[in-house]
């Protein structure tokens, strides 16, 4: 599985704790990736082994472990990203768009093994896939007032 395919996944958790409480994550999390299981065509066997798990045991690992630290940072990332957003507060933001962005300035601010660039990249592809036409600009536009910001410290 590719990064951006990973980021793709951890974009869509993000997403759904929006429509989850805190206390119902972990519960969600089992769901998502039992959900994501793919048809096995080339079994004999109608059995369980039918069906395969579309990630390997370290995406899967991987994937809960950068989620769980989003969502441990909610809070903080929201300041943020309300910090860059002129005249929007993510209490008013879609939710899509207002996902990605945690995700973004996440990468952007505590995962040094993202660069800012790519960071930035993927957010914007994730705005054309998921979010509204005018998606991809706002996200551009938050992301790079918070990557100049930063480059300048």
């Amino acid at each position: 599985m590719t990064r951006s395919e990973i980021r793709e996944h951890i974009f869509k958790l993000v997403f759904r704790r929006e429509f989850n409480s805190a206390d119902e994550m972990p519960g969600q999390l089992k769901i998502y990736f039992e959900d994501t299981y793919k048809e096995d065509t080339d079994s004999d066997t109608p059995e369980d082994d039918d069906r395969l798990c579309l990630f390997r045991e370290d995406e899967e690992a991987y994937i809960k472990t950068k989620y769980e630290s989003i969502a441990s940072m909610i809070d903080e990332l929201d300041v943020i990203i309300n910090r860059y957003s002129r005249g929007w507060d993510t209490k008013r933001m879609g939710k899509v768009d207002l996902a990605i962005l945690r995700l973004a300035v996440y990468e952007i601010r505590y995962d040094d093994d993202i660069p800012v660039g790519v960071a930035i990249d993927e957010a914007v592809e994730l705005a054309k896939k998921y979010g509204q036409d005018e998606s991809a600009s706002f996200v551009n536009g938050i992301l790079a007032g918070i990557a100049k910001d930063d480059a300048g410290k």
